[in-house]
């Protein structure tokens, strides 16, 4: 009977301990369910978490999860996006510029279905996002009258855009960035576009079609520089081509000069194989009126270069600057440098007239045409009316190599001439014999610049018989001009 019970003892002991249990998972759900016992409250209790060590644990799982969350969201960006970026100092600045207004301006959202667009395509183009952020860009040109006309175009302005080339998006972001200026006065800027990974082949595209419509801009024309603070700065609007044959030379010399500057083009290879520094150097001299800028105008159209304008009578101009302009010239551009002879004689005035123009010494002129720090790949013309006020060491071999006399109007030059201008008008040039031999009567050939005889033919475009009248009233201006001019030598 003990025995009995004491063995029974255990097994109630063990059903209740079941009970117990389960009586307690119960209790722990109901708990749990009406929140006196849920995790938050279980954590809040314990005397370790109140502590301060869960809290730390929890801010640190939260610090590393985001940090982890930004990591991630930064190689995924790596693996898909790729990032160009473009400053303002890049010469691809102003073409990408112009091609993303373009861009724009060709994704304008269509007003209707069209017949030739496609489901898909007609969505696609009604829902890219357009430009919203515009900047107006004001150019003032000066027309043939002189009169300035002015132009406005819209580009994309400060800001984030979206467009779309090529069945390929791409954002697009121009900052200005803080408030450094070039030494043009521009603030510095950066044009960046991003695009997926895998489409990055599609910038060499954009880049050769922004270059291409740049090039286009400018075919036919001659890009003319001129210098401005530290560097060269292009014209506005590049001016149209000269034809080589509207400057009237010397029988045979514009040819002579021509041929020359392209054998000298097509010789690069041979003067680095000998060492030789690879430029050359040219001097026009003559009376004022003969042609001498103009022809460099002309040559410059007919070479398909463009021309950098440099005077050293300029004020402010230096040694140090004149030689970093010259190591700065553009590609495929002929240096134009006027009035040699003004900068010295003028600096002679300094004592006496307080002269505040260009400090350019001989020597540093002479360094920047030939010394050690000379640029080189260069093709540089000089102009002067009065040859006898330079120095023998400027205009020697290796400074200057082809010295040039652009003379007044010869009997040849002013035939010419007449031909340029009245040809439809006298087929058979019976007004050019009379023309030519009024103008030996009175002494204009060798003494009458051909910018006088030009503005003669220009005053009677269509009138052959007028210039011939006017013949006896420009030998009496030629005459005064030369008298005039014995009187200041004497």
């Amino acid at each position: 009977m003990d025995a009995t019970q004491n063995n029974a003892a255990p097994s109630q002991a063990l059903s209740q301990g079941k009970g117990g249990k389960e009586d307690a998972i119960r209790q722990l759900a109901e708990a749990s369910a009406s929140g006196d016992g849920s995790i938050f409250s279980t954590l809040t209790s314990n005397p370790l978490f109140t502590a301060g060590f869960g809290l730390a644990a929890m801010g640190a799982t939260l610090r590393y999860g985001s940090q982890g969350l930004r990591r991630g969201a930064e190689l995924a960006r790596r693996r898909l996006l790729v990032d160009l970026e473009v400053t303002r100092h890049d010469p691809s600045y102003p073409w990408v510029l112009n091609w993303m207004t373009t861009q724009f301006q060709n994704q304008l959202k269509p007003t209707g279905p069209r017949k030739d667009l496609g489901t898909m395509e007609y969505l696609i183009q009604r829902f890219t996002p357009g430009l919203h952020h515009l900047q107006i860009d004001t150019t003032r040109i000066k027309t043939a009258g002189g009169s300035e006309q002015t132009m406005f175009s819209l580009v994309p302005g400060h800001g984030k855009h979206i467009l779309r080339y090529k069945n390929a998006f791409i954002a697009v972001s121009r900052e200005r960035i803080g408030k450094s200026f070039d030494d043009k006065g521009r603030p510095f800027e950066t044009i960046t576009m991003t695009t997926l990974y895998h489409q990055r082949k599609i910038f060499e595209d954009i880049f050769q079609e922004a270059h291409l419509a740049a090039n286009e801009h400018n075919e036919g024309k001659t890009v003319v520089y001129t210098s401005r603070n530290q560097g060269w700065d292009a014209s506005v609007e590049p001016k149209r081509r000269r034809p080589f044959d509207s400057v009237i030379l010397e029988e045979g010399l514009a040819d002579k000069i021509r041929d020359d500057v392209q054998e000298f083009i097509n010789t690069r290879e041979w003067y680095l194989d000998r060492g030789i520094p690879y430029r050359r150097g040219y001097l026009l001299y003559g009376p004022p009126g003969t042609g001498k800028t103009s022809f460099v105008q002309a040559l410059a159209g007919a070479l398909d270069f463009n021309i950098a304008m440099l005077s050293l009578s300029k004020r402010g101009l230096t040694d140090d600057l004149l030689n970093k302009l010259l190591e700065q010239v553009p590609p495929q551009t002929i240096v134009l440098l006027e009035d040699a002879d003004a900068a010295f004689s003028n600096r002679r005035q300094r004592d006496a007239d307080a002269y505040s123009g260009s400090t350019v010494t001989f020597s540093g002129l002479l360094n920047a045409l030939d010394g050690v720090a000379s640029a080189e790949e260069r093709i540089l013309f000089m102009t002067t009316n009065h040859i006898d006020q330079l120095d023998d060491a400027l205009i020697r071999p290796g400074r200057v190599d082809m010295t040039v006399h652009l003379g007044n109007a010869t009997e040849w030059q002013i035939g010419k001439l007449w031909d340029r201008f009245y040809a439809p008008y006298d087929p058979e040039g019976e007004g050019k014999r009379q023309f030519v031999q009024r103008a030996k009567d009175m002494g204009l050939v060798d003494n009458v610049s051909t910018a006088q005889l030009q503005g003669v033919f220009l005053y009677n475009k269509d009138d052959p018989e007028g210039a011939i009248e006017m013949v006896g009233q420009l030998a009496s201006i030629v005459h005064a001009q030369q008298q005039k001019k014995q009187e200041n030598v004497s």
